[in-house]
């Protein structure tokens, strides 16, 4: 496996992490434990080093899963997890909360959780409005100094807060969503500021969770406590439209000997070298399919052809329901 860089401060990483979030949460069928950690071994068996979850996830089962699962290499990877979301003992939600006094809780259960004495990579999940950044900075800060956590960054932040955030505590990475179909940190200023200074970057759903593998159409039934129940993009209309661009790129991927899915990581981490995409998938036969993209490079001919095509197929459908979308930081 490939390695990359994310920030200035030597986070070293596999150049494709693992997303777990749909192992046990979010996806509407959850696996059990066991079948979650022989997922997490056989990624780790073949040369990722980067797993992400957060508290929120479950709530805490995901961090709990994550942990059990990787006590056992903990010298051979890196875990990043994320805070900002309140939450009561018994899981249930209140908004946001990064306070200090929140979040300096929150890493205490984070590192039971996960079975750790640090967090390698710590995530503000979302950005609050109600607590300065710098305050929030601070307090990463001083879990830093106590050797609580090594490198820090943020979720679905603006450029204007990225600075901020830096200019108080370094951070490594930025976490947002990008994808062929969801390029928004291209335009809003998002990667010039982690070029500028140095930040890595890290596309969450980098498969347009699931859909720009090929394996989705208008017909395929989404269970309803999925999480794209709820997403306009995943209407049975707005797939339908969107299935022009899947077509084509289907198409570009046989040229390239490659699978769509294999083609929409390859784009991403081709777009620069501090780029780790996270996918998730519960399947074995998935995830050595994107480790495949690693391997998969593609020439300035193929990334003007498929810029042609993002040039000419307009997305159909928002990228979040309106509640999360809410929650991105502008």
């Amino acid at each position: 496996m490939k390695s990359r860089t994310l920030g200035n401060n030597g986070l070293v990483v596999s150049a494709l992490g693992y997303g777990c979030m749909g192992l046990n949460t979010t996806y509407g069928q959850p696996l059990d434990s066991a079948e979650g950690a022989r997922m997490i071994h056989a990624a780790v068996e073949r040369g990722v080093t980067l797993f992400d979850t957060a508290e929120v996830y479950g709530p805490f089962i995901n961090e709990s899963l994550v942990g059990d699962a990787l006590c056992s290499y903990r010298d051979k990877v890196h875990i990043a997890t994320k805070f900002g979301f309140g939450l009561n003992p018994d899981g249930s939600r209140y908004g946001l909360d990064s306070r200090p006094t929140t979040l300096l809780k929150a890493v205490d259960g984070m590192l039971a959780r996960l079975k750790v004495d640090k967090i390698d990579l710590l995530y503000q999940h979302r950005v609050d409005p109600n607590v300065p950044i710098e305050d929030v900075a601070g307090a990463v800060g001083e879990l830093i100094a106590q050797g609580k956590v090594m490198h820090w960054g943020l979720s679905e932040a603006s450029a204007s807060t990225i600075r901020r955030a830096h200019s108080t505590q370094a951070i490594a990475a930025v976490q947002s969503e990008y994808s062929l179909w969801t390029r928004d940190v291209e335009d809003n200023g998002v990667l010039a500021a982690c070029e500028e200074l140095g930040i890595g970057f890290v596309p969450w759903s980098p498969l347009g969770a699931g859909f720009l593998t090929g394996t989705i159409t208008a017909e395929t039934k989404i269970d309803e406590k999925d999480f794209r129940s709820a997403v306009p993009r995943f209407s049975p209309e707005a797939r339908s439209a969107n299935m022009a661009l899947v077509d084509i790129l289907k198409q570009i991927a046989i040229d390239k000997e490659a699978t769509p899915a294999q083609l929409a990581l390859a784009w991403l981490l081709a777009q620069k070298p501090w780029i780790v995409p996270i996918p998730g998938t519960t399947k074995l036969h998935r995830l050595e399919e994107n480790l495949g993209s690693t391997n998969i490079t593609l020439t300035e001919h193929d990334l003007q052809r498929i810029q042609q095509v993002l040039s000419t197929i307009p997305v159909q459908g928002q990228r979040l329901h309106q509640a999360a979308l809410g929650l991105v930081d502008a």
